[in-house]
């Protein structure tokens, strides 16, 4: 009689319903202790980089975003605030990223001629591969960088640039290599415009002239020619 009654319940655990609801269950416990907010955060703000790049503001939908995330609609309100919330933590991040890899490259400690070259070097190719934060960058001028201005750290956080450059010139200067008269935001102006014009304008600039400047057979020669200006211009 116990033996029937335990392959009964085995039965029952094998096949049917309770076994499935203590299966489901078990997954929803597993499914919590695997659960990482850091990485859920992540995973939004890659994929809401780029539906934001590609549909700007206006057109993105948070829908979207929450359909291709491991999240829900919801979880994304909780986490940002807003659909406004949220592209400008995207912002943040885009932005951020650029500035710590520039720090990485510990241009600092290289001699100055190096040191400006590695930079432009680091410039260009990072427009040149990160195209989602040229389109972002882009459009967030069309809104007059009306989101930006929320970010309260956007302006220290971009300062760092423009010290790594005042102190690439400083000692340029000082070895007789540079000119003294360059401003360290105007070079930066300089050094941006060049490297994020060929790829924010690539489609209207090829349709007018018939060549597009993200060929791959043109990528070194205007990486060489962009380097080569700025330090032309840098040249006592």
């Amino acid at each position: 009689m116990l033996e029937s009654r335990a392959f009964t319940l085995k039965t029952l655990d094998d096949m049917g319903r309770p076994a499935a609801s203590s299966n489901s269950a078990r997954a929803k416990i597993d499914a919590r202790r695997k659960y990482d907010p850091e990485e859920t955060k992540r995973n939004i703000l890659e994929v809401a980089t780029a539906e934001f790049s590609a549909m700007g503001l206006a057109g993105a939908r948070v829908d979207s975003i929450a359909e291709r995330t491991n999240t829900t609609k919801r979880m994304l309100y909780y986490y940002f605030g807003s659909k406004e919330g949220l592209y400008e933590a995207v912002l943040d991040k885009v932005y951020g990223d650029i500035r710590t890899l520039e720090q990485d490259l510990h241009v600092s400690e290289l001699e100055p001629i190096e040191g400006m070259r590695r930079l432009v070097e680091f410039t260009f190719d990072y427009h040149d591969r990160h195209r989602d934060f040229v389109r972002l960058v882009t459009i967030e001028n069309i809104h007059g960088a009306k989101y930006l201005e929320q970010l309260k750290t956007f302006r220290s956080r971009n300062a760092s640039v423009i010290a790594t450059i005042e102190d690439l010139l400083t000692r340029g200067v000082a070895s007789g290599q540079f000119r003294d008269d360059v401003d360290p935001i105007d070079l930066h102006l300089m050094i941006s415009s060049l490297c994020f014009h060929r790829v924010s304008n690539r489609s209207t600039f090829g349709t007018a002239f018939g060549r597009d400047p993200s060929h791959p057979r043109l990528r070194a020669k205007h990486r060489e020619m962009i380097v080569d200006a700025v330090l032309r211009f840098l040249k006592k």
